[in-house]
């Protein structure tokens, strides 16, 4: 099942292992098995793909934890493929340690090996999608030999804040899913590895079942975590950057371009976990002229292309992915020139431009919410493997329309129509006074499109544990005013408030990419937590609206564009 899932996920996102890349002409792939012994004895198992007999060749190398065949990109006769399963998965030996210390220590042993192989020239290149891409990035404060040039998609550049306890709250679905994805292919390929060294199996079951409880005993941002996050670059290797505004990992792909751009990074949004939109190739063109370029030289002017390119929706996922969209280039991200616009929340559920003269509250009650409408990004990456027929059959299911009843299970916040097209991408902020009758519920906001005919369509969500109202000192970003535009929350240790506390919480809502057409609205809605985050304690919320210090969102909005205008 798990590698089922896997590949209906890499089909979505145009990631397959199909020969899209090979020519009708090319001689059948040959394939190797090899067992590599890392420096403390563990044998990881590794696949070269080549085209023809094996021959010396710039080789691409892939660190998997889903077993056999789950090469992510195909590469042209040109280069080598080198499939390497990460130790305690698949067929390799040893203990999973969550992509931590131990498997990234692997990660150099083997580029080692590889640089000196019969196969490869000296020239190396890495390619990952999601697990494959988080344990490069988990790996790149060490110095990683001989490669040239990466392709990442869809990868968590911090796997703490990007995927599984996002503002502090446990996000249990992905990571489930992760787990069962990595389980299966391990469980299936334990007959092999029981005629090789049944003690083995002991060493892998004993891996996945403690990385399971390692995420659920590390609540907070610990020790834990920083082994399996960015911990800084000790290289000079251009990264191209690959994944969709829409999906579950979305935050890790900006960030690691920030961190990565002094490199020669470029960051194209064209789709990962949550599909590929159609007039697009979701990057995979970008990826074969980048791996031309930077590992074998060509001249084909890819490093000229702009550094960031946006596809951006126009009010809905379902279009978006159906063709419905328009490309924005920028030389930075944030794009430069952008100016975020702040949005009072005020009675009457407006969304207003200018706050309530007094101050007032509003209350509701942090009901669970269903994923199709609250939890875009978790949504996303399960329709891409399959689930799109509940939400095509009923297209409800997927809109915020009815997510909130306010006063009751949510409060729901929109504008006034927009009188002209306005276009916004980057982080988004929502600045809220808040007050929960139970310490460590959850804070779940939602930004919507809301189009003339009153549908409303989910962009993207803001989590935060009423557990962490701190940021981190200097590391937010902020506007030409001072203002907190992208909260970087203080997860270290927990500050449950008192009940009926009122505390002042700044909520990251991960990147937004649209555009909202004239006639548009936007909405923010605030709601119980999803049902994929179960472990949220519900509570009543009563939040400040009006005078000075109410609640606010800021709202990225580009150059060229005026919501304030287009709301007057």
């Amino acid at each position: 099942m798990g590698r089922l899932v896997l590949a209906l996920c890499l089909a979505a996102a145009g990631l397959a292992s199909v020969p899209s890349a090979a020519r009708a002409d090319d001689p059948v792939p040959v394939v190797v098995d090899q067992r590599f012994t890392t420096s403390d004895g563990v044998e990881l198992q590794t696949t070269l793909t080549s085209s023809g007999p094996v021959a010396a060749k710039p080789t691409v190398v892939e660190f998997s934890p889903y077993g056999d065949n789950s090469q992510t990109l195909a590469v042209t006769p040109d280069y080598n493929y080198l499939l390497v399963q990460i130790r305690g998965t698949g067929d390799s030996d040893g203990g999973f340690d969550a992509l931590g210390p131990q498997s990234q220590r692997d990660v150099v042993e083997v580029l080692q090996w590889a640089c000196s192989q019969p196969f490869s020239d000296g020239r190396l290149a890495l390619n990952g999608f999601s697990a494959s891409a988080i344990v490069l990035y988990n790996s790149w404060h060490h110095e990683l030999p001989c490669v040239k040039a990466a392709i990442m998609r869809s990868g968590t550049h911090e796997l703490y804040r990007d995927l599984l306890v996002p503002g502090g709250i446990l996000n249990l679905a992905p990571g489930a899913g992760v787990l069962a994805m990595i389980g299966a292919p391990a469980l299936l390929q334990g007959a092999d590895r029981l005629q090789r060294d049944p003690a083995s199996s002991l060493d892998v079951l004993g891996g996945l079942f403690a990385s399971g409880t390692g995420v659920l005993a590390h609540p907070s941002l610990d020790a834990w975590w920083a082994e399996r996050g960015w911990r800084g670059d000790a290289n000079d290797i251009p990264v191209l950057m690959l994944d969709g505004f829409y999906d579950v990992e979305s935050r890790g792909a900006f960030q690691a371009f920030q961190a990565l751009r002094a490199d020669g990074a470029h960051l194209v949004m064209e789709g990962g976990h949550d599909g590929t939109p159609a007039g697009t190739d979701g990057g995979v063109g970008e990826a074969h002229a980048w791996l031309d370029h930077y590992v074998r030289g060509v001249d084909n002017g890819i490093e000229d292309t702009p550094e960031v390119s946006l596809v951006l929706a126009k009010g809905d996922r379902a279009a978006y992915l159906a063709g419905e969209h328009v490309r924005y280039d920028a030389t930075d991200w944030p794009v430069p020139g952008t100016t975020w616009t702040e949005l009072a929340l005020a009675t009457g559920k407006r969304l207003a431009t200018a706050p309530d003269a007094t101050r007032s509250t509003a209350s509701y009650l942090t009901v669970p919410t269903l994923p199709t409408m609250s939890d875009v990004p978790t949504w996303s990456l399960l329709e891409a493997g399959g689930a799109k027929a509940l939400t095509g059959a009923l297209p409800l299911l997927g809109r915020t329309d009815a997510v909130a009843i306010d006063h009751l299970t949510g409060l729901t916040y929109t504008t006034a129509a927009l009188s002209d097209d306005v276009a916004l991408a980057g982080p988004v902020a929502l600045d809220v006074p808040l007050a929960t009758s139970t310490p460590g519920s959850g804070i779940w906001a939602i930004l919507s499109d809301v189009a003339p005919n009153g549908s409303s369509h989910p962009l993207t969500v803001g989590r935060l544990s009423t557990s962490y109202p701190d940021l981190v000192p200097g590391r937010s970003l902020t506007d030409g005013g001072g203002a907190v535009v992208q909260p970087y929350g203080d997860y270290s240790a927990a500050d449950r408030p008192r009940a009926g506390e009122m505390r002042r919480y700044q909520v990251e809502l991960w990147p937004v990419g649209n555009v909202f057409r004239a006639g548009h609205r936007l909405r923010i809605q605030l709601v119980g937590t999803s049902l994929f985050s179960p472990l949220s304690l519900p509570a009543l919320h009563t939040i400040r609206v009006g005078g000075a210090d109410g609640a606010r969102l800021r709202v990225p909005v580009l150059p060229g564009s005026d919501l304030a205008s287009a709301l007057r």
